[in-house]
This record gives structure tokens, sequence and C-alpha cells, in this order.
């Protein structure tokens, strides 16, 4: 039942009563019947960071076309509406037909960063739920989650029933039909529906395990019921031609963040930096069909009525065929030739003049390259294998063809980083702005600083991240050293939030009464500079008995185990161990769709032993010129070997 009547004269009293109201082009009020498992699915921040989610937005459709589902979607209430929820005794409730969450079934969380977990439990308890999985009833809403930050859910283990890994197309269906028969036969037990949830794979139940410790050491985490696997594997869809989701993507009423169509022309990556986890978990790579990707892109624009579109993956350039792509999209007679095209996640090393040149040819798109380290030396380290040369030539090509400003993104607080790698971010940035001289009057380059925080399933897992002093000495050496150069601005994270942020990324189940100590004391919004607060998570620290160094600063051994140990993102331990004595050691790997396999696990289980794309890197050509490459003259074939040779 709507409760819209109750809303709407409250909305007069919120900043912006449009976060609230749904009505947006693509949304869905669907009938609700008894029989149905009724999903509210939730993005834990607020309208215009959740909306534009496109994981959200294709379980919504695929779990709508279902004849036993119905979606729903809410977004976390800001401050002055969660006052006025709570003084009118109102619940948390969906912004597509305004029903309270406790009409639904599940109440399901899409995780993209660790610190909108006090927000996760702030909505749980809203929609009326026990925070704690222990403390709710078969009537009581079931509460999941899924995106990257599931990879290691053991700091929220307490609060969820059920935690999916991997990709959501195939398994909401699933979780929808035991639901649904759950309900028929009268939400009796819920340890049923636990149970039958945990025999999905892809869905961890952390009811079903126990952690064990020894000596305020975690020792292991175990199944303590038959149902319950020892190792949970991840979910992998093999086709993603098979899902053009979202087929009606959402177009807000109000402003959002990524404000146009998007597009996704391939999952996975494989070029293997360090220190990045989406490319980890996501491998193998699997590619859009490129007739697809322009069908969709044209059918959207002329649906939504939008004149920029965002051609999305971990490594946009790497799309065989991506300069067509983008041609064909620019050009498009349909579309009056004003479509602009934006390529997120766009590698220094793959930005030519021609993809420069399609672009420009619409309104010009921010323009953002990640070189991530400032010296060669650091980029082998995190494997980042993109030269000096490589980055002035993207520069150059986008300068030449009228660009005048840039962004250029890095991290700091990388394994065996120095003062002298720190600096060397200056020497990139002001070369960048040398070669912009060379065909503008006034050229500028940002450079945006972040502190590096590990995460589970990558090589650097085993790391012991700097200190916030550290992070924070680093950022200010690099701040005085530019501090003359006018035409570069320097911006950058947080080191405190980085902090809180690497307590949860890697820590364990002891952490669940740390993140319910700070929602506690009022901390929602941890991931918004003007409502973190460290404080908070260091009291809720001291009254846990826990320490921070423990869990941020202390490296890691080989043979420790490890909170994230009993599921799987389809990588052997034993390669991302080697990966990290490689990156010690300043080796790089290229990357494995254009070379012969590295033996990383990830495309074992679909009956291959190496998934190879072609014989030819796509446009950005190597994968770096510097020296301390791992080469290989054995030719790339496209079958797959079932060998499994080429392991280092």
């Amino acid at each position: 039942m709507t409760i819209w009547s109750q809303l709407e004269p409250l909305l007069g009293q919120v900043q912006k009563p449009a976060r609230y109201i749904g009505c947006e082009d693509g949304a869905q009020v669907p009938e609700h019947r008894p029989s149905d498992a009724a999903w509210l699915l939730a993005y834990p921040d607020t309208y215009e960071i959740g909306l534009p989610n496109q994981g959200l937005q294709i379980l919504y459709e695929i779990i709508n076309e279902h004849p036993l589902g119905v979606a729903e979607r809410t977004y976390a209430p800001w401050t002055d509406l969660e006052e006025q929820l709570r003084a009118h005794g109102l619940p948390l409730f969906s912004v597509d037909g305004h029903r309270a969450a406790a009409d639904f079934d599940i109440l399901a969380f899409n995780l993209s960063a660790e610190l909108t977990y006090t927000n996760l439990l702030n909505m749980v308890d809203l929609a009326g739920c026990p925070v704690r999985a222990a403390d709710r009833s078969p009537s009581d809403l079931l509460i999941g989650a899924g995106g990257h930050c599931t990879y290691n859910p053991e700091p929220i283990a307490a609060f969820l029933d059920f935690v999916v890994l991997g990709d959501g197309e195939e398994v909401v269906s699933e979780i929808t039909e035991v639901v649904a028969r759950w309900k028929a036969g009268g939400k009796a037990d819920r340890t049923e529906v636990l149970v039958a949830l945990a025999g999905i794979t892809g869905v961890y139940v952390p009811a079903l395990y126990d952690a064990a410790y020894l000596d305020g050491s975690l020792v292991a985490t175990v199944p303590n019921h038959p149902a319950a696997p020892e190792l949970v594997e991840k979910r992998t869809i093999t086709d993603l031609g098979e899902w053009p989701y979202p087929k009606q993507q959402l177009v807000p009423l109000t402003e959002v963040v990524h404000d146009r169509l998007n597009v996704e022309v391939f999952r996975g990556c494989t070029r293997g930096c360090r220190f990045c986890q989406a490319g980890m978990i996501t491998r193998p790579v699997r590619e859009r069909p490129a007739d697809q990707v322009r069908t969709m892109v044209a059918e959207g624009l002329r649906r939504t009525g939008y004149d920029e579109v965002a051609l999305t993956s971990l490594s946009t350039a790497d799309f065989s065929g991506i300069d067509q792509v983008v041609r064909d999209t620019v050009n498009d007679p349909s579309c009056g030739g004003q479509v602009s095209v934006s390529l997120p996640s766009l590698r220094v090393d793959a930005f030519t003049v021609g993809i420069a040149g399609e672009i420009q040819k619409a309104r010009r798109t921010g323009l953002t390259f990640a070189p991530e380290a400032g010296t060669w030396r650091m980029r082998q380290v995190i494997n980042k294998l993109i030269s000096e040369e490589d980055l002035y030539a993207a520069v150059r090509s986008a300068y030449s063809q009228g660009w005048r400003r840039m962004k250029l993104y890095f991290l700091t607080g990388l394994p065996t980083e120095t003062d002298e790698d720190t600096l060397g971010i200056a020497t990139l940035a002001r070369n960048c702005v040398a070669i912009g001289r060379e065909y503008h009057k006034s050229p500028s380059v940002t450079v945006s600083l972040g502190g590096f925080v590990p995460k589970p399933f990558t090589p650097f897992q085993w790391f012991g991240q700097n200190t916030r002093e550290e992070l924070q000495r680093k950022i200010f050496l690099l701040r005085d050293e530019l501090r003359r150069d006018h035409a570069i601005k320097l911006k950058w994270h947080d080191p405190k939030a980085s902090v809180a942020e690497g307590l949860v990324s890697r820590g364990d189940r002891r952490l669940a009464e740390v993140i319910e100590d700070v929602w506690r004391h009022g901390g929602t919004f941890q991931e918004w500079s003007e409502h973190f607060d460290l404080d908070l998570w260091t009291a809720a620290l001291e009254r846990a008995g826990l320490r921070a160094e423990d869990y941020v600063y202390r490296h890691r051994t080989e043979d420790e185990a490890l909170p994230w140990d009993h599921l799987s993102a389809g990588l052997h331990k034993d390669f991302l161990w080697q990966d990290w004595r490689d990156a010690l050691a300043e080796v790089g790997l290229e990357d494995c769709r254009w070379t012969p396999c590295y033996d990383c696990g990830a495309c074992t289980g679909y009956g291959v032993e190496h998934v190879v794309a072609s014989a030819v890197p796509p446009a950005g050509g190597s994968q770096g010129t510097g020296q301390g490459l791992v080469r290989t003259e054995v030719p790339v074939v496209l079958s797959a070997s079932p060998s499994g040779a080429g392991a280092r």
C-alpha cells in the first residue's frame, strides 16, 4: 500500500524533494501479487548518486520481467528527510510506488563503496527491520547485498541474510524462485529459505558459517551447516550479448551524476593492474557484440533524448573496433550529428588522434587520463605499464584536437613508493602543460590524488596500508612542489577517509560491532566529506577493544588466513601471491588477452584454460614500451589450449 498521502506533505520541508517522487522515464510501478517475490532494490547513497547505477537498473528490469518477481527501487534519504520520517513514524519507501519497505520480501543493496555500510544499517532500521540478521523473524525482510564490496562481506556479515558474488543477471531469477516458493509455503521457518539460498551458485549465507579466532587472530571461516559449501564461487555470465540491459534506461527528472546514456561495451579486464580490485574480480573479459552496442546506443539515444553517450567498461579502448563504434555513434544521421561520446576508463596508451578527432566532432566531454603513478619504476610495481611516451602521445593527441584542459589521476601510498615517485607526478604534470602550450595559450592540468587502499582478491591484499600521517606528508610534499605552477591544480582525497575505508575493506566479522557503533552515534553518509568523522571510527574501535594497526597498517603473511578465504573470485591464491612477489621485484606482466596464459584461474570454470581475444592488441598497441616487461615469442591462437601451458 502506498504511503504517498503521508509522505507528500513532508517533501516541502526538505532540500531536494525531487529525489523522492520517482516518475522517471523508464520507471515501473508493477502490480504486487501475493505469490510474487517482491524486491526493494537499494542504493545506500543519495538518489543522484544511486540513480545512474547500471547494476541496479539491470536487475530492476530483469526481476520485473520474471513471472514470479516484482522490483522497485529506494535510495538513502538525506538527513533532512530522515528526520521527518522518524518524527512522523514513516518507514523507508520505494520511489516507484511509494510503498513501505515492509511490503517487500527482500531489501537488496548494491554495495560499491565501503563507507556506505553505515547507510545500509540506517536504511534497514528505517525499513522497520532488526539490523542484525540473528534478531530477525520469518516475517522480517531478507537483507541481501551484491556489488564489488561483497567480495569481503565479513565486516557486515552480521547484518546480511545473503550475499551475491559476481554477476547478478542470472542469479536474481533463481533467488526470486526460491523466495516465491518459501512464501507459498507460509514463511514458517527463516532457516529454510537461508538454506535454500545457500544452494544457489554464487550466493553466500553468512549465518551458515562461523569465524574461528586464536589469540586474537582469524584462523578460518568454516561452514556450520551441511548445505553451506566450503568455498562459495562467484557467479559469471559468459555471454554479455544475451543480456542487452538496461533496455529502458531511467531518465531522471532532476540532476544526477553521470546524467547521460550509458552502454556497457564489455565486462571484465585483464590488464592486470595490481591495485585494481574491479579488474581482478570481474575476469574473464566478455565483449558485447559491436552491432548490439550500436543498436543499444541508437535506440537509447532516441528513447531518452540524451545527446551524450558513455561507452562503459574498465578499459573502453580495448573494445574490439572501438574506433568504428565511436565513428558510427558520432556520425549517426538519426541523431543529427550532435551526439558526444564519453569514454570513461580510457587507457593512456590507447588514446589516439583518430579517437580524439571523432570525439571532438560534437561537444567535448571531460578528458581524464590515469597514469596512477609518477615514475616508470612505480608503474612496473603496480603493473600499469604505460610509459612517459605513451602519456605524452595521448596528451598531444588531445591538445592537437582542441582540448585545453585535462585531468590526471594518481594514487599515493602504493607499495615501495618513495618521495622520488611522488615528485615524479609533478614532472609528468609539468610536461603535459608544456605540450599543451605548443597548441594553446593557457592549457591547464588538474592532478587528482587518491590515497591507496588495498583490496581483497588483488596482489596487494597482503600490503600494509600507509598511515594517515604518511599519506598526508606525501600529499603536502607534492602540494609544495607544485605551489608555483599556476597551470596545475592539485586535488586530493582526505587521508582520514582512507583509514576508515582500509579498516572495513579488509576487516573480519569483529568489525560489525564497530560499524554498528559508528551508525548509532550518528555516522551516516561517511562517503561525504562534510559528514565523515574519523573520531567516530577510532572511538568505536576503542570501545570494541580493536586496533586500526591490526587491520589497516600491518603487512599480511603468505600463510595467514584472510577473512575472505572461503569466498572465490575465480582467481588462484598462489597466482595473486606470485603477482605480489613480482610487484616487489618490479616485474610487469602484459595483458593475457594478447599473450599466453598466466594461469590466474579466471577462465578455468568455463571449460577452457585461456580465453584469447586476438593476436593483435587494440588501438593502443603493446602494453608499455619500457624495460621490465615479461614478453614472450610464443604465438597466440584463438582456440584455447587444454594444457595450461604459458603460466610463468
